[in-house]
């Protein structure tokens, strides 16, 4: 395992943790995820990077864009039927979370936006659909 002198100096913008800096956000609506000043890799509620193992995270303030990468109807727990989807965000990091709309209706592959960055019950991400995907025959 690689470690760094003590001398040694390294800028990093945003602020060095090893848990996330609630201050970081502009505001509420907001998700924070880490970025390890070693390696670059973004990931979310982490104390150490998975690709180094380092521990000198900054955090960092998402645009809210992402990618459905999977998507599964709950039925468990709760009155209605709920999707629980896991969300590949444009900084790199996946995030879990819930896709407003029908849950049969959301698909691997659909672009989504954050509306919302806690969910008052669950405490999770809300997202919504970017635009309606073209499906011939579905």
């Amino acid at each position: 395992m690689y470690h760094h002198s003590a001398s040694t100096s390294h800028p990093a913008a945003g602020s060095v943790a090893g848990v996330l800096d609630p201050a970081a956000a502009d505001s509420k609506d907001a998700i924070l995820f880490q970025r390890c000043t070693w390696c670059g890799t973004a990931m979310y509620h982490r104390l150490l990077c998975p690709v180094c193992q380092g521990s000198e995270l900054r955090t960092e303030r998402s645009e809210g864009v992402g990618t459905v990468r999977h998507s599964t109807v709950v039925h468990r727990n709760t009155p209605a039927a709920r999707n629980v989807s896991l969300i590949e965000m444009a900084e790199g990091f996946v995030v879990r979370g819930r896709v407003m709309g029908p849950p049969v209706g959301i698909h691997s592959g659909d672009r989504v936006r954050l509306s919302t960055a806690k969910d008052p019950v669950r405490g999770e991400p809300v997202f919504q659909l970017v635009d309606e995907p073209y499906r011939a025959w579905t």
